[in-house]
Formats: structure tokens, sequence, C-alpha cells
């Protein structure tokens, strides 16, 4: 049964400074209970018993902390329907879209418990003593990675699972042995104390110090509040680029500045090449449609953008997107303020003299629903005003009509970063695609070939992140494996005995890590590759 209590350590209750209720944005019912919203002495005691845990959290054994996010991973499933019928409530989103979040949720925390057992995350690197060598002997250095402290998670408005308490955020922070203290979203926060609530009785499971993880439920100025605590080390955010450059230059402005890694803005291009158009406008026309209108375009990797060469296979990938479009009916937003953002943005665009309607889906005037849309502009009126190129969260995308090829590697180089970029093209569009090519290594996270950019795997070679604005921080994905990186730091350690080495770098290995040992690298022979 909700309570709408913050979690903050093991310890339950009612937040003070005000209350935010869910809202079914299916009907604009009010859902119950009440979240009692934290005050700063929250947020203050959050953080603390964050950095208490900290020391012990970080050292404990790997097979613990394994265990722990599997543990999660279990307490989640074992809620059963009542976790997916409460997040259809608050968020619109149907039970097959929910369900596949819920197993893409439990899976990453299952794939985090097995890097941290493979542990080549903690890149551990030996450079043996040479203590005969000339002209000055070498001293034995030791390095490996340690977690850099509590995390602050920011829950996404449009993963209520899989970018929230639970998230890849979450999930990865813990994997590098990070305390963690999550900010609920407000979209869904009976969602969030359901899933919290699971994380809580892990940590008492595997009898983890309380300040492990925290969950509050808070207004912005205690949200700033909590990364300019000097407790909390760094920051993860999924959202608006308003939202994450906000928290960007409260970590920038403390006195002891953080990194945010916040995935905000992309409008995700994809080139249409000529040869492809030729051979399948009408099946891309129709997978555009389905890609720009799942979970009614509120997706970070939602096609936006669309640029071709003007001609008949243009056009029929015109008249092909068109009628997909048309059968295309209207889908619930995730709340009333993205809704009317994005009639906000398509009005915009409406009003634009140089852009076209070119198709919309059908609507019937449901509460906070989006009507699918799709425009047309040229490469000369794109190239000329930079409002087409800011994303509009929602199913509504801009094609691009070029005369030539140097129009669309103009476009390509005059983009801002994307998490994305695709190219849909047949054997005769290498030449083309080659050129491209290094325009959008430049600009993207991941290039696609003949696919579409929604749907982001969890595997070890994903990468969700991009140039500013995609992300606050390109060198970094926050899907995947490689989102441990972003909560670790090196340490080197020169000439300690052994009695005072960490486990992990001890002389002779006796957690049978990987090693990099004076350049090259080991496996020790019953270390198992994660399949």
């Amino acid at each position: 049964m909700l309570s709408g209590e913050l979690l903050v350590g093991q310890t339950a209750y009612r937040g003070k400074k005000g209350v935010v209720n869910g809202v079914n944005p299916a009907t604009g019912a009010v859902l119950e209970p009440s979240f009692g919203l934290a005050e700063s002495k929250d947020v203050a005691r959050a953080c603390e018993l964050a950095w208490n845990a900290f020391d012990e959290y970080r050292e404990a054994p790997l097979e613990r902390r394994a265990v722990f996010l599997e543990l999660i991973a279990e307490n989640i499933l074992s809620l059963g329907d009542e976790l997916i019928e409460r997040a259809m409530q608050e968020s619109g989103l149907p039970r097959p879209r929910l369900e596949g979040e819920r197993a893409r949720t439990v899976g990453q925390l299952r794939l985090f418990a097995e890097v941290v057992r493979e542990g080549s995350w903690i890149d551990v690197r030996i450079d043996n003593a040479l203590p005969d060598r000339k002209p000055m002997p070498r001293s034995d250095l030791r390095l490996r990675n340690i977690p850099v402290g509590p995390v602050v998670v920011f829950g996404a408005s449009n993963f209520p699972l899989a970018f929230s308490v639970a998230g890849g955020d979450t999930a990865s922070a813990f994997a590098a042995g990070c305390p963690v203290i999550v900010k609920a979203h407000s979209a869904h926060p009976g969602t969030s104390e359901l899933v919290g609530k699971a994380i809580r009785d892990a940590v008492t499971a595997v009898q983890f110090p309380e300040g492990v993880f925290s969950l509050l439920f808070a207004e912005r100025d205690q949200a700033i509040e909590l990364i300019s605590d000097p407790r909390v080390k760094s920051v993860g955010f999924t959202g608006s680029r308003a939202g994450g450059l906000a928290l960007v230059k409260a970590a920038a402005n403390r006195a002891e500045p953080i990194p945010v890694f916040a995935e905000m803005a992309s409008i995700n291009p994809v080139f249409l090449l000529p040869g492809a158009l030729a051979e399948r406008a009408e099946s891309i026309g129709k997978g555009f449609v389905s890609s720009l209108t799942m979970s009614a375009g509120q997706l970070c990797t939602n096609p936006g953008l669309i640029l071709a060469l003007e001609g008949e296979g243009t056009d029929r990938f015109l008249v092909a997107a068109t009628d997909a479009l048309g059968q295309t009916g209207e889908a619930t937003m995730l709340t009333p303020g993205i809704h009317q953002a994005y009639q906000r943005g398509v009005s915009q665009l409406k009003k634009n003299d140089k852009i076209t309607l070119a198709a919309a889906g059908t609507t019937n005037g449901a509460t906070n629903a989006c009507q699918a849309n799709l425009f047309v502009t040229t490469a000369e009126s794109f190239l000329a005003d930079p409002e087409m190129h800011e994303e509009i969260f929602g199913a509504a995308a801009l094609v691009v009509v070029c005369k030539s090829q140097y129009d669309m590697r103009a476009i390509a180089e005059k983009l801002e970063g994307q998490l994305t970029a695709t190219l849909q093209m047949s054997d005769a569009d290498g030449l083309a695609a080659h050129a491209l090519l290094p325009a959008l290594e430049k600009k993207a996270g991941r290039i696609l070939i003949n696919g579409f950019p929604t749907g982001v795997e969890v595997c070890h070679a994903m990468v969700h992140g991009g140039p500013f604005p995609a992300t606050s921080d390109p060198r970094f994905t926050s899907v995947g494996t490689l989102a441990i990186r972003r909560f670790l730091r090196p340490v080197c350690y020169q000439d300690f005995p052994d009695n005072l080495l960490p486990d992990t770098i001890k002389r002779g290995n006796p957690l049978s890590l990987p090693q990099k040992v004076d350049g090259k690298i080991v496996v020790p022979d019953k270390l198992e590759l994660i399949s």
C-alpha cells in the first residue's frame, strides 16, 4: 500500500514542505495518495547517511554488491501487477510497453551484477618495481578505479521504470560502489515509491548501511540543494535541456564542482539516400512513421528530422508516410505539461511560412493526446532558421528536401550534437554514405544503417550519449555497461606493502581479476567472459 512517504535511509516518513499527487494523463484525474515533499533538513539527512555509508559500501566484496543488484531485480518483479497498474495510471503508457520496460529495468540490474563480478571496470594496472633499472629505478605502481562518492539521480518522465528510481543511472552507480539518492519525478510518485521500497528492502537483506539508498520527493529548490551538498560527488539526469543545464550550472557553482551527466535534447537525423529510396521508399516511409509515433514520440531517440534529395524517391516516401500517418490514432502523452509543450512546438512550426504541414494523424480530442504531425521544408530554409533545429518532444518530424548531397553534408555539419544519426542506404549509396560519415561521427554517439533510432539495447557496446546538447559530457553513455565509468576515478598506489593494498590490486591477484601487468593484459584462467 502506498504511503506517500520519503525513504531516507531505512526511515520512512512524510515530508512537510508541501505535497504532490500523480495525475492520470488520460483522464486528468488526481491520484491518491498525496506525497509529502522534502524539506532542507531531509535533503541534508539523506546526504549525511549516504556519505556515512560510502566507505563501507565501496569496499564491500564484489559478490555481495552483485547479489544486491540481483535482489533489487527480484524485488521489483515480486511487485507484480501492482507496479504495472500504478505506472499505467500515472503515465498513460499501455501495459505491454510498461511490462517491456520492467523487463529492461530488471535486465540491466542483472547485467550490472555480472559486470561487478567480472571486474574489468576496476581497470587494474600494475607496473612492477624495477629496482635495477638505469639510470633510475622504478617504483612499484598499482592502479585501480574507485567510486567517486554519493550520486544523485533524477528520475525521467518518459521512462517511469528504466530511467527512474532503479533505472540505468542508479544501477550503474550502485555497481560502481556509490550510494544513491534518487529525486523522484513528480509525474509518477507512486511508481517511484514502490520501486524505492524494493531497493530499500534489498539494502536491508544484504545488510548494507542504510544510507546506500534514499528516495526523496522534492521541489526545485531542494533538488538544487541536493546537488549543492558537498557530500554529493556526481549527478545523473535525463530530461529537458533547460532542466539539465540548470543542474550543470548549480554543480559548477559549488566550491567543489562536480560532474552532471545530463542526457538532454536530440532530434536524431535520418538521411534517406537516393539508392535506398529507389529500392524501398514505401517501406522506409511506413517504418519511419512506426518509429516516429512509438510511445507518442516521447522517446529521446525519436526521429525528428528527415533529410532527402528532391525527386521521385522522396515523393514516394512522403506519400507512404502520409498514408501511414493518416491511419495513426492519437496517443496519450505522459503529463499535461508535456502535452502543452508539444502543442506549442507544433503550433510554432505551423506558423512558419517556410514550413508546410504534409500530414497529420487522426484525432478525437482526447485528454492530453498527441496527434502526430509531419512537416516539410527546404534545405535553404532549414539552414537559415535555427528554430527549425529545436527538438519537439512528441510525434512531430520535419522533412528537409535537399537539392544536392552538398546540402545534406552542409546540414550534417551545422546540426547540434545528437544521440543518434541514421543512414538509410543501398549498395549504390556507398560513396554518399562515406562522405557523410565524418560529419556524423562528430555529431552523434550512435550511427545506424538501415534502421530507425528508437529502441536502445542495454548491452556492452551501446552508446546512449553524444556531443552537447544531446548530453553534457560526450565521453560517456547512460545506457549499457560503459555507463559505470561515469561514477569512477583512478587512484595509483606507489610502493605499498601488500597488507595495506586493497584486495583488488594485491600481489597474487586474490580476486582473479583481469589486469594489465607491465603493459600486457592478463586474464586469469578461471575468469569467465560475460556472454
